[in-house]
């Protein structure tokens, strides 16, 4: 049988794990593993109670049931992790004695780690690590529960076990430390294969009202961009352009094939009508989630990596799936089109983007041939009349639209007159189509804010926006209605417009909600900062980022730090050993120093033995000198005896004598 208190780590090792892996594996999963600890749970407060193998099996049988239904395999990066955590609820529930318990423990270890193949996120490492530590400590109690009789697992007894698993770990992180930073980084010998069915949130490539609205309502971070921010444009020229969206149906906005078509570098055209010279501004992408389809630029933005490619709508899409979430490196150009080939080419562009939907919104129709007729047929022109009459009908932006009918543009325009930004976009689109006039809606991200250490602008899911481009001078122009209605969206960013605007959610929240709403957000902030300097400082350092270190510290190759890393394990050893003999002989009085010092004098077959006391000892060697001498040895154990196990009040013996009579005897037995 194992100690109570071995068995109290192995519940909360089990629960750590479980914790850590609960958003990766299934719920049916879930649920099985969380009633397998319970049934463990049970068993360890009522010890009278006995684990029937019938029932161990059954909720293993269960649990490897719904990993194969929800996985259709056993094999696989998700599916072989949760299988080998069966497998360690599975073992705990038969654990019966401390050989149990030592593979348990050291198996539990080993699925922790591979934990990080779901994620290796910060919050992912803080849970592992906690894990860790709580087998270690098991593994310490294993080894002490022999010597402890009546082993408490009460909490003076937890703080006790980990004060000592946590000096065993601080010994041994300078190592780590070491190892981490001068190891050679090495390319990987196989590639990880890709979760499949990842579920991803953000921008996607269709459009209703109401899509974008409810992005909006969650501060989670989108993507975050690095490099000299002191570069990027003004926070009202701050458009992330995801793709364009050009076919609707009356309900829903998708975007054609066309704009999939791939481009080369030479059919960009760069446009600069100010005549101001333009500085390309390089800067490095870093998605919040590697699985997101489109790499948000900065608009107008071309990749530098061979393996994305630009689209015909200035979308940047991966050739292949990525692998793991690493900088993308971009270059923003400016002002800058596509180049249209020919006419043939022109005229369909222009038919597809003037497309409308049939007996739909009839009043809205009416209203474009009004403007247009009184602007003269001015596209220029129609379009500040268009704008004049958003501003005249007192237009609300909000994230409580109401629902529209079938006839959403019209129900909009004549009815609610509140919406987000997809509804202003879609509406001003229909507006020009129904007059003749090309334009289309872009989707993606628009503002964001600096990081907490100023070095990376964040951009979240709370900044998705819609906008239009509008075909005018033969190319296309961004224009954007929501500056229009709400321009301290656009000019002071979304997190602002919120706390400033209460009226925006609709009216509904009460301060606290705002105020609570203004504090998760922060927190959201500084979570999201620690986790992209967990990601960009443990777990982005590879051998770039490490030849890039090494080069910084005067460092020229990959030998120098190998040799770093031997020279400076050996000095940490050597370190360690001298602090354990310093505390060795801290802790020794001056009486066994010289005693010490006495023995290591002597040659082998004179040496104290083990487990021989000081008066047998010296019995011993007085049998090696001759009578007249064997006095010293005997006052010598005498003065020694008088002095270890002398009462309080006794009269204290002088050390220096003792000590002056091993130097007596040591010269006699160097005589011999």
């Amino acid at each position: 049988m194992i100690a109570h208190s071995i068995r109290i780590s192995i519940l909360i090792s089990l629960a750590l794990l479980l914790a850590a892996q609960m958003l990766f594996i299934p719920a049916a999963l879930t649920a099985v593993l969380c009633t397998m600890w319970l049934y463990l749970f049970c068993i360890t407060i009522k010890p009278r109670l006995q684990i029937k193998k019938i029932w161990t099996l059954l909720l293993t049988l269960t649990a490897l049931a719904s990993v194969y239904f929800s996985y259709s395999t056993f094999v696989g990066v998700e599916a072989g992790v949760a299988v080998l955590t069966v497998f360690l609820f599975a073992k705990a529930l038969e654990t019966q004695s401390p050989r149990d318990a030592i593979i348990l423990f050291n198996f539990a270890l080993f699925v922790s780690a591979s934990s990080f193949l779901f994620s290796q996120s910060f919050a992912m490492a803080v849970a592992i690590l906690l894990c860790l530590i709580s087998n270690f400590i098991g593994l310490y109690r294993l080894q002490t529960c022999s010597f402890q009789i009546g082993q408490s697992a009460s909490w003076p007894a937890l703080r006790h076990d980990l004060n000592h698993v946590g000096k065993f770990i601080l010994y041994a992180l300078p190592f780590f430390v070491l190892l981490f930073l001068f190891f050679p980084r090495l390319p990987p010998l196989w590639h990880i294969p890709i979760p499949q069915n990842k579920a991803v949130t953000g921008i996607s490539d269709t459009m209703s009202p109401g899509d974008i609205a409810e992005l909006s309502q969650s501060s989670a971070l989108a993507f975050r961009v690095v490099g000299d921010i002191t570069q990027l444009p003004a926070r009202s020229e701050m458009y992330w352009r995801a793709l364009v969206l050009d076919e609707y149906d009356g309900t829903r906005w998708t975007s054609s094939f066309s704009n999939q078509q791939i481009v080369q570098q030479t059919e960009i055209v760069l446009n600069n009508p100010s005549k101001k010279k333009f500085k390309p501004f390089e800067y490095r992408y870093l998605a919040a989630d590697s699985q997101v389809s489109w790499i948000m630029g900065l608009e107008k933005s071309v990749p530098l990596d061979s393996q994305y490619q630009q689209g015909a709508d200035w979308r940047i899409t991966p050739q292949r799936q990525n692998i793991k979430n690493e900088p993308i490196h971009l270059v923003w150009i400016g002002r800058a089109d596509v180049a249209v080939q020919n006419e043939v080419q022109r005229q369909w562009l222009n038919k597809r983007n003037t497309q409308i939907a049939e007996n739909r919104d009839l009043k809205t129709q009416q209203l474009a041939n009004a403007l247009y007729k009184q602007s003269g047929y001015n596209p220029e022109q129609y379009i500040q009349q268009v704008f004049a009459w958003y501003k005249q009908h007192n237009f609300a932006y909000t994230l409580s639209p109401g629902m529209l009918g079938e006839n959403r543009v019209d129900d909009f325009l004549f009815g609610t007159r509140k919406g987000f930004c997809e509804h202003y976009a879609s509406s001003f689109v229909m507006l020009m189509r129904y007059a003749g006039i090309p334009a289309r809606v872009v989707t993606g991200y628009q503002g964001g804010q600096a990081a907490p250490d100023g070095k990376s602008w964040e951009v979240r899911q709370l900044d998705a926006h819609a906008w239009t481009e509008v075909w005018l001078n033969s190319r296309w122009q961004r224009l954007d209605p929501t500056a229009v209605i709400a321009p301290n969206r656009i000019d002071y960013g979304m997190q602002s417009y919120m706390q400033e605007y209460q009226s925006f959610f609709g009216g509904t929240k009460s301060e606290l909600s705002y105020r609570q709403y203004a504090m998760l957000t922060k927190l959201r902030i500084w979570s999201d900062y620690a986790s992209y300097q967990w990601q960009s400082k443990i777990v982005g350092y590879n051998a770039e980022s490490q030849r890039s270190w090494f080069q910084k510290i005067g460092m020229k190759s990959m030998y120098s730090g190998a040799i770093i890393m031997i020279i400076g394990t050996l000095c940490l050893s050597l370190l360690y050993l001298a602090y354990i003999y310093w505390k060795i002989k801290k802790h020794k009085t001056k009486l066994a120093r010289a005693i010490g010092k006495f023995n290591t004098a002597l040659p082998l077959q004179l040496k104290r033995q083990n487990a021989e006391t000081v008066s047998v000892w010296m019995n011993r060697l007085s049998q090696q000198v001759q009578s007249d001498q064997q006095l010293y040895f005997q006052l010598l154990r005498q003065r020694y005896e008088q002095y270890m196990y002398m009462q309080n009040g006794e009269e204290n013996i002088d050390i220096d004598e003792i000590i002056g009579l091993l130097k007596t005897c040591a010269s006699m037995l160097k005589k011999l």
